[in-house]
């Protein structure tokens, strides 16, 4: 969903990464809308008008995320790279967002000992959480782990990856819903622009599952989601999902047990003059 792209609650294809106008940090992701907003939509001060964000400052905004407006977004959106990143691969100067964070992922990985080079090692098993089309699946755990199980609710999406060598089991529901197989233990768990669409309880609940299921000692959790900087927590109904704070996730962590060993900003997201995306952070977890 997104996972918004993530996914979750709601949808579990990885989100998107939503571009803002430089005059407004406030916009929430939107999978699949990666344009920024019409001039109509901004006021003479150039902030965005008629937002369908809520900024209410001390109102928990994720009671608003209903699962079934989420997943007809994204049962609405076409089972390709240019899709599932909301359109910003073809917006000029974004071409190559889906290569930037790829490699600012995979570098993260690097740093906790995980990769294909000499002086890394492999891992035996991992998931991708909110799969969507499988871009991380193919363009980075595929590469660093033996084999990987998918969670991903829109069954289209997940169509291509079925009998893929190093795809093992495709788990065709949300976050939320998903039961692990019974013996099974993953090295690495990936999630990534999805959570947007879980409530913080559902974020929790997932996060609580995955711990039972890490291999004990070495097993990782990674999120790595846009992140609100407006100060409050923003809801969108386009997807209806939740662009976090830092904050907010690191009380989410916190409540599921979880504490943080890496986390990093993705950096060379691309940015134009008109046109930029939210911030990214990687959070490497363990119990």
């Amino acid at each position: 969903m997104h996972r918004q792209l993530n996914t979750p609650h709601h949808v579990n294809a990885p989100p998107f990464l939503l571009p803002q106008p430089t005059s407004s940090i406030c916009r929430p992701p939107r999978r699949h809308v990666a344009l920024p907003p019409p001039a109509a939509a901004m006021d003479d001060k150039g902030d965005l008008g008629n937002r369908r964000c809520d900024e209410r400052s001390g109102e928990r905004v994720d009671g608003q995320i209903k699962s079934e407006a989420g997943r007809a977004y994204w049962e609405a959106v076409e089972p390709t790279v240019n899709g599932i990143l909301g359109g910003i691969p073809a917006v000029p100067g974004f071409q190559s967002i889906s290569r930037i964070d790829l490699q600012g992922s995979r570098t993260l990985l690097a740093r906790l000992g995980i990769g294909a080079k000499a002086g890394r090692g492999r891992v035996a098993s991992a998931l991708d959480g909110g799969a969507g089309i499988g871009r991380i699946t193919e363009g980075l755990l595929l590469d660093v782990a033996d084999e990987v199980d998918v969670v991903e609710p829109v069954t289209k999406f997940t169509d291509a990856l079925r009998g893929k060598p190093g795809v093992r089991t495709i788990f065709n529901v949300g976050l939320e819903e998903w039961t692990p197989a019974d013996g099974t233990r993953y090295d690495l768990i990936w999630t990534q622009w999805c959570l947007g669409h879980l409530t913080d309880r559902q974020v929790v609940r997932y996060l609580d599952v995955c711990k039972t299921v890490l291999r004990a000692g070495s097993g990782l959790v990674v999120v790595k989601e846009n992140l609100s900087t407006s100060g409050v927590d923003i809801f969108d109904d386009t997807d209806s999902s939740v662009t976090r704070r830092d904050e907010t996730f690191r009380r989410i962590f916190a409540e599921a047990g979880l504490r943080i060993v890496k986390t990093e900003l993705q950096r060379g997201l691309p940015e134009t003059s008109e046109t930029r995306l939210f911030p990214v952070r990687m959070y490497a977890l363990k119990p």
